[in-house]
């Protein structure tokens, strides 16, 4: 079973940068899409970005498009979130997916990891 990891997240002041990071550990690492979601308090999880294999498909809501940005290290079995020009609108658990494709990602995840927190103060 996929079981992939983030950490990197923390409190930060309005207008800050926090980058996550996600870890998964499998063998063909490269083999598969990542995304991420997050879960504002009150609110149902939503999407955020993703990113293919080979890391040319990037895919970004709408609410973060300019500000996040999404790239993978297959050596490392990681991915990351880079968040500039945070927003208090941001403050959410932040969860990690892998999947078989970016279809999957977008539609149907399973394989989620626990979350990090991000805190957006104003």
């Amino acid at each position: 079973q996929l079981q992939p990891v983030e950490s990197g997240g923390g409190l930060v002041q309005s207008g800050g940068s926090l980058r996550l990071s996600c870890t998964a550990a499998v063998d063909t690492f490269k083999d598969y899409a990542m995304g991420w979601f997050r879960r504002a308090p009150g609110k149902e999880r939503e999407f955020v970005a993703a990113i293919g294999w080979s890391a040319i498909n990037t895919y970004y809501s709408d609410a973060v498009k300019g500000r996040f940005t999404v790239s993978r290290d297959n050596a490392k079995n990681a991915v990351y979130l880079q968040m500039n020009d945070l927003k208090p609108e941001d403050t959410a658990v932040y969860y990690c997916t892998v999947e078989t494709s970016l279809l999957r990602v977008r539609q149907a995840p399973q394989n989620w990891g626990p979350g990090t927190q991000v805190t957006v103060s104003s």
